[in-house]
């Protein structure tokens, strides 16, 4: 963090769902979604901070839901990843045409569409003021988008991984279903783990507990939201260890 603002971050993990690219078609991508996105990303990092994301694929593909249909999970799973891939790719020319400067890194190597995903390969482009995006997730089967984001923020020594919702933050049930749902400003990770509340799947949350990454919840498509997160501002739910 900087020194002269303890809550001032300057390397972050994005998290972004496939779901947030896709806008309110229901499917797929929406351009200017995307845009709006990237134009928040490209703020931020202008201002001097240091950013990679990695995104899901549930917008193309879902995995989980491919394999509940009879599919083979780790079929279902493998196409998942390609999911990302194209969604890592729609975001990387949003940011350049924005006239951002960014490097996709998969984790299955597919050197036509960009670089394989090597750790001081991502360490060094984001030290030149790149922004990194990490597709495929880890390239392994089981393990979603999620993980993928805790694993990597923990690779590049990111202060913080904000993960990108629906809604402002984490509450004690979920806030769409419930009008007296509480959300809690902040919460340490047995908590959050020992009581279910789908912050993150259980092995990313797990993963972070254990490498004390702090993980703040937000609401992405609320205007400012990112850049007023890596500010320091009271925004979304941080979780994080026991102090």
């Amino acid at each position: 963090m900087n020194e002269t603002n303890p809550k001032t971050y300057r390397r972050i993990l994005l998290k972004l769902s496939g779901e947030a690219l896709q806008g309110e078609r229901g499917f797929g991508l929406d351009p200017k979604v995307v845009g709006s996105i990237a134009a928040q990303v490209l703020e931020v990092h202008r201002s001097g901070v240091e950013i990679a994301i990695v995104i899901g694929g549930g917008n193309i593909f879902r995995g989980v839901k491919g394999s509940t249909e009879g599919m083979d999970r780790t079929t279902a799973d493998y196409m998942g990843m390609l999911a990302t891939v194209m969604n890592c790719i729609a975001m990387q020319d949003a940011l350049e045409q924005a006239g951002g400067e960014v490097r996709v890194l998969s984790a299955i190597p597919m050197q036509e569409l960009c670089e394989p995903y090597i750790r001081r390969k991502a360490m060094r482009h984001l030290e030149k003021g790149r922004i990194v995006i990490f597709a495929a997730g880890t390239g392994n089967p089981y393990f979603t988008t999620d993980t993928a984001a805790a694993l990597r923020g923990m690779e590049i020594n990111a202060e913080v991984l904000l993960k990108a919702t629906k809604v402002d933050g984490v509450y004690d049930k979920d806030p769409m279903a419930h009008d007296d749902a509480v959300k809690f400003e902040t919460i340490d990770f047995h908590d959050a783990l020992t009581r279910n509340l789908k912050v993150m799947d259980a092995t990313a949350l797990s993963l972070a507990m254990d490498n004390a990454l702090p993980i703040c919840v937000f609401k992405m498509s609320e205007p400012g939201a990112l850049k007023r997160v890596v500010d320091g501002d009271a925004v979304g739910t941080l979780v994080h260890a026991k102090s």
